[in-house]
C-alpha cells in the first residue's frame, strides 16, 4: 500500500502546483493565452469553476476561490489517505 499512497501523494501534489501556477499566471499579461496557459486552463478550470460560482470576488477584483479550492483539495487528499488506510 505504500506505493499506492506515494502515487496518490504525487498526483495530488502535481495538481496542487498546477492550480497554483495557473493562479499566478493571471498576474502576468498574455501568459494564459500561451500553450501552457491554455493547457493548464483545460485541466484546472473544471475544478475551479464550481468554487467561482459560489464564492464571488472580494471588491470585484480579489478572487479567493482558488484558495478555498486548494484547501478542499487538501481535505480530499486526506480523505483518500483515510480510505486507503481503511482498505489496507
Amino acid at each position: 500500500m505504500t506505493g499506492l499512497v506515494s502515487l496518490v501523494d504525487v498526483l495530488f501534489q502535481i495538481y496542487f502546483y498546477m492550480i497554483l501556477v495557473y493562479v499566478l499566471m493571471s498576474w502576468l499579461p498574455n501568459v494564459r493565452e500561451s500553450f501552457i496557459g491554455e493547457l493548464l486552463g483545460k485541466l484546472v478550470e473544471p475544478y475551479l469553476a464550481p468554487f467561482r460560482r459560489f464564492i464571488p470576488p472580494i471588491g470585484g477584483m480579489l478572487d479567493i476561490s482558488p484558495i478555498v479550492a486548494l484547501f478542499v483539495l487538501r481535505l480530499a487528499q486526506n480523505g483518500v489517505y483515510a480510505i486507503i488506510g481503511y482498505l489496507s
